[in-house]
């Protein structure tokens, strides 16, 4: 039987025979260098991204809200809600949702209609639901006479949520206000962003709501992303050809209040939200990405995913890579397109449509992205007849590992 030699023997063995003969350390330095020919070369870095193992929906999470949106009879509890953030909490996962239908659904699928329209169904523009061990609970806020009312609210605009991060035993979401500009249902304009921080028991209502960066009409939070010693905050910009530009900021630790940085054209950061640099594709370009996106790390790489945005409310899911938070990213690909959209879609509709794609790194296993997206209509009267339609579905994205 032959034994195999370790790579290290004939190192070992050199510098053993110098020190046994007191050779001077430039002696035992020579004899290292020498010798490190005969280690085997380092494993090459990753130059390409992983790839797209499969796509599958998580029939276990698109089950579990379908049941809590029509099994409760609570007249204020959810039915349905968009932009589906989500951050984990001492006291259960916290769901973030924008624009929400409060009440009952119907035994034939449809919602009463709403307050507005002189029917029981309470809409909202901000709500939680809290999903604790013991099953989930809608909490939202109340107004002056105590009915129920959006979380976060102001006269004559209305607040859209983005990403949240965990802010000591309680939870820091950013919120986006929006003014209505014009009758049409997509007829609003951002107006600038705040900071609500809730504590934990007390999520009806912030204990503190702060101005944010906007001079550059940056909607920011769009993905809050904590890596080590700071806090990334992706804001995006809306661009005058469709889609939006995508900015970066950070500050230290986890407190969005503590002062920011803003990454530049340079891939510096710079204390001046008016230095911000739209963040780049291949050889240079700007990004288009949709309103709401993530940004993940994967092993060595930044997963960022988006929805096309070259196509107006395309059903197509998109990931870019990057070695780096900041970019440059590449070419967004298409992973996954929503079953639910258009006139070929699974309500037969061409005004449903999918959007708001992102993340939820804490409920995925390694080599994995667990995704959400949410499903509307142009025709507001669609999502009154199904309830169904206007509710978060989940996927699941397997990952096969980067290719050296």
């Amino acid at each position: 039987m032959t034994m195999s030699t370790s790579p290290w023997s004939p190192i070992r063995d050199a510098l053993a025979a110098a020190a046994r003969s007191r050779a001077p350390r430039a002696l035992l330095l020579a004899a290292f260098t020498a010798t490190c020919a005969f280690l085997p070369p380092a494993p090459p870095p990753a130059t390409d991204p992983p790839r797209v193992a499969g796509v599958r929906p998580i029939h276990a999470l698109n089950d579990a809200f379908t049941r809590y949106a029509e099994h409760a009879r609570s007249p204020h509890h959810w039915t349905g809600g968009d932009s589906t953030y989500s951050v984990p909490t001492p006291a259960g996962r916290l769901w973030i949702f924008s624009d929400t239908f409060l009440g009952t659904v119907r035994p034939d699928g449809s919602r009463p209609p709403t307050t507005e329209d002189g029917g029981p169904t309470p809409f909202v523009h901000n709500s939680f639901v809290l999903w604790r061990a013991d099953g989930p609970r809608t909490v939202t806020g109340r107004d002056a006479s105590g009915r129920v009312a959006s979380l976060v609210s102001g006269r004559g605009h209305w607040y859209w949520a983005r990403a949240g991060v965990p802010d000591g035993h309680g939870v820091a979401v950013v919120y986006a206000r929006y003014a209505r500009t014009g009758p049409g249902s997509l007829d609003v304009a951002w107006r600038g962003n705040v900071l609500a921080r809730f504590g934990r028991g007390r999520l009806a209502r912030p204990r503190s709501v702060t101005p944010l960066p906007s001079a550059t009409r940056t909607a920011w939070g769009a993905w809050l992303d904590r890596q080590r010693h700071h806090t990334y905050i992706y804001g995006t910009e809306k661009a005058p050809s469709g889609g939006y530009h995508l900015r970066l900021a950070r500050v230290a630790g986890s407190d969005l209040r503590r002062p920011w940085q803003y990454r530049t054209a340079h891939g510096t950061w710079s204390p001046h939200e008016s230095r911000s640099a739209r963040l780049t594709g291949p050889g240079g370009t700007p990004l288009r990405t949709a309103d709401e996106l993530s940004v993940v790390r994967h092993g060595r790489w930044y997963a960022l995913l988006t929805q096309r945005a070259d196509q107006p409310f395309s059903a197509e899911l998109q990931l870019a890579w990057s070695r780096s938070p900041g970019g440059p990213f590449s070419t967004p690909r298409t992973v996954y397109t929503a079953p639910e959209s258009g006139p070929h879609g699974t309500y037969h509709n061409q005004n449903v449509y999918a959007y708001n794609a992102h993340e939820h790194p804490e409920l995925a296993s390694h080599g994995e992205l667990v995704v959400s997206y949410n499903v509307n209509s142009l025709n507001p009267r669609d999502v009154i007849d199904r309830a169904d339609i206007y509710r978060p579905r989940f996927l699941r994205i397997a990952l096969t590992p980067a290719s050296p």
